[in-house]
């Protein structure tokens, strides 16, 4: 038969790979160099040439999208139905094999799965069963700790937890909320992979089965498997010969969610015989593009190692873009956009990428001052998040207390030791004397018999709480007040504790709600006669009631690094390149964690495939506080010949690989001092800028710097140059 059309328009590498002999085969594929049509052409040349049945073929990917294009691709070059192959996510797989075998896997023939809201709704049941209350222990802290233990392959009766109060009460749970879904006949996501994993390890006949019929087991996005996938893949795979695996050690971004890059290690310790064949050639992105995404990631230790490279051109250089402050970022990103689309460009190939959620809103504020459509992909806009709506409902009540939809929202969260028979009877009460919440509240704290004097002590402090909010924050500035409401209110506390993946994100939008709160420009004779407080909450409820671009709108894309992952647009903003920033602060003093964010900088760069602009700024405002960050460490391991400095940062800038500071001032040679003669409010005169006055110093002896204001700006200097 002629075999040329499967291979024809594979690259050399890729042709290697594909044809490769029946063996343990890792290929390593860079981001853009083609690892699904490597997948789809090795699965139909071992159909077509070497007559392996289709039966015979196992493919297992992370996403439903990822196997129906797979086996759409497949089928085109078959020109067949590629029914016969088990091509799907590795939950999808095991749920077919629970169907099959569900008497052998304990489980009734009809058993249904728990979405991850019906799991949780079964755990707050548990809850409910053992009398713990909710909102002191969240339902959703429980399912992610019975998540993590399946993950591991550890039922409740193999976790150890010592002594620990906390851990004894979750594993307590875990025991009942496993008998529950047993008595139920459910299992949710976690259990399909924990159950075929114990099936296919307690049942040797069917083990065997299953390994006989998956003769070829081919393995997409490796590098993102967890411990218990990697386990039931290697049972089906004992002959260490049949296993085809496609991974990048450089784009695993999801350690924080169980991902284990140490996998890709681990297999080819245990399949000593296998193939490694090495996938560069990228077909997305410009030259400079990949030479930047190289210099990157060369700074991780460990790597397998590649480089990736293109036959296009060099094409534009990385534009770098230093802004005086967040705004400035903003204004900047959304005024290249205008100049994209009036050259004629869609919206929809761009794409604003941040490391934290947070992030998004001032892009999300200057694109609707623009009018330019836009979405956020896979999450909310910022005012439509639980948390920012949690706490502008504690500010709703602070500005007026009769506001029931605040109140019912915020009574018990975070929780006091409220429940629900205490909210029903307040409901009760107030539709019985036609009053508001807050008076029904007032009432029955008054006449407190009704209640247990645990809720009525709950009920008086939570009224104790918000009545103090008013007289604490008199004469505070509109940040001061929202700032120390999310605190006082104890939501900040509420969310820092909380162990769920999602809770440094609520925890970094808090803080920039305190940030919007600064930034608000408050014109009274605007207002209608409102108070700073309500026509902030007034500009935030308008915020969010103005609708995103519908799905299919030519609109520009805002998301995270970590949802970008697998995505491509022609033009990238890379946003908030800042230290603390990007690398997040909690990631800069652990190796490994560092690491993962340098490989998501990569997988970030690696998104642009025509022009990329990297941002940064000078001045930000943190928690309702101006701070003057570094550039990102990242930025300083980019090479200089590829990028494009679009306004260079302050005379004064800290390359992370140099030890003195770069001055572009004044050539003096200073002395260095060990005592500061500067201090805020003086006025210098400077050789280069004339006349200044000092608006903040940082740093002491030779690292001492100090902003100051001049006529056309302002300026970091090393006050040793002054």
């Amino acid at each position: 038969m002629d075999i040329t059309p499967i291979i024809a328009s594979l690259n050399d590498a890729q042709r290697a790979a594909v044809t490769a002999p029946s063996k343990a085969m890792l290929v390593l594929a860079g981001a853009g160099s083609g690892k699904t049509r490597v997948l789809v052409h090795r699965i139909v040349w071992q159909i077509k040439v070497h007559e392996v049945s289709p039966q015979s073929i196992l493919a297992v990917t992370f996403t439903n999208k990822a196997a129906n294009e797979m086996r759409g691709r497949i089928e085109n070059l078959l020109e067949n139905s590629a029914s016969e192959m088990w091509i799907g996510t590795f939950h999808g797989i095991a749920h077919r094999l629970l169907r099959r075998h569900a008497e052998q896997a304990r489980l009734p023939k009809d058993f249904q799965v728990l979405d991850s809201n019906d799991q949780q709704r079964l755990i707050k049941r548990v809850l409910d069963d053992l009398k713990i209350d909710q909102k002191e222990l969240p339902a959703k802290e429980i399912q992610w700790f019975i998540n993590e233990q399946k993950d591991a392959g550890l039922r409740s009766k193999d976790v150890m937890v010592g002594d620990d109060h906390n851990a004894i009460r979750f594993l307590r749970i875990y025991r009942e909320y496993e008998a529950l879904c047993e008595r139920s006949g459910v299992v949710d996501f976690a259990e399909l992979l924990l159950r075929v994993y114990e099936l296919l390890r307690d049942d040797e006949l069917l083990l065997a089965q299953y390994q006989n019929r998956f003769s070829q087991i081919h393995v997409d996005e490796f590098q993102d498997t967890n411990h218990i996938q990697y386990a039931w893949l290697t049972l089906l795979s004992p002959a260490r010969d049949n296993m085809f695996i496609v991974g990048d050690d450089d784009q695993s971004i999801y350690g924080w969610r169980g991902a284990k890059i140490e996998n890709i290690y681990k297999f080819q310790r245990e399949y000593p015989q296998h193939q490694i064949i090495k996938l560069e050639q990228n077909y997305r992105s410009t030259g400079s593009i990949l030479k930047a995404a190289n210099a990157i990631i060369t700074n991780n230790q460990g790597r397998l190692g590649k480089v990736l490279w293109t036959e296009a051109s060099d094409g534009e250089k990385i534009a770098v873009y230093a802004a005086y402050d967040e705004k400035d970022e903003a204004k900047y990103v959304v005024g290249q956009i205008r100049r994209w689309v009036e050259a004629g460009n869609k919206r929809s190939n761009v794409a604003i990428l941040y490391r934290s959620n947070a992030q998004s809103r001032q892009f999300e504020e200057q694109l609707m001052l623009t009018k330019t459509p836009y979405r956020v992909y896979g999450g909310l806009r910022f005012f439509d998040r639980a948390e920012i709506k949690n706490a502008l409902a504690y500010l709703r009540l602070l500005a007026n207390s009769d506001d029931d939809a605040a109140f019912d929202r915020i009574v018990n969260t975070p929780t006091r030791g409220m429940g629900s028979k205490t909210i029903d009877l307040l409901r009760q009460l107030a539709n019985e004397q036609q009053v508001s919440l807050w008076t029904a509240a007032l009432l029955l704290s008054d006449n407190q018999q009704r209640l247990s004097s645990r809720a009525g002590n709950a009920l008086s402090n939570f009224l104790n709480l918000i009545m103090q909010f008013e007289s604490r924050t008199m004469g505070l500035s509109l940040a001061e007040k929202v700032h120390f409401v999310i605190e006082q209110s104890g939501l900040m506390a509420f969310y820092s504790q909380d162990k769920v993946e999602k809770s440094v994100d609520k925890v970094e939008n808090l803080k920039e709600l305190v940030n919007a709160a600064a930034a608000f420009k408050y014109k009274p004779d605007e207002e209608e006669n409102l108070s700073e407080l309500a026509a902030f909450l007034s500009y935030a409820v308008l915020e969010s009631s103005e609708s995103q671009a519908d799905e299919f709108e030519d609109c520009v894309q805002l998301m995270t690094l970590h949802t970008a992952k697998g995505l491509e647009f022609p033009l990238v903003f890379l946003v908030g390149v800042e230290e603390g920033l990007f690398p997040a602060q909690q990631s800069t003093s652990n190796a490994g964690r560092l690491e993962e964010e340098r490989r998501l900088c990569y997988v970030g760069i690696t998104r642009a495939m025509q022009k990329l602009h990297i941002t940064h700024a000078e001045k930000r405002f943190l928690y309702g506080r101006e701070s003057f960050p570094r550039k990102s460490r990242f930025l300083g391991e980019l090479p200089a010949a590829f990028l494009d400095e679009v306004r260079p940062k302050s005379d004064v800038s800290y390359p992370v690989t140099a030890r003195k500071p770069v001055v572009s001032t004044t050539k003096l040679s200073p002395e260095i001092k060990t005592d500061s003669r500067y201090q805020k409010g003086q006025h210098i005169d400077h050789v280069t800028f004339g006349r200044g006055v000092i608006l903040n110093i940082e740093g002491e002896d030779e690292k001492e710097r100090a902003l100051i204001k001049f006529r056309d700006g302002e300026r970091w200097l090393m006050t040793i140059y002054l």
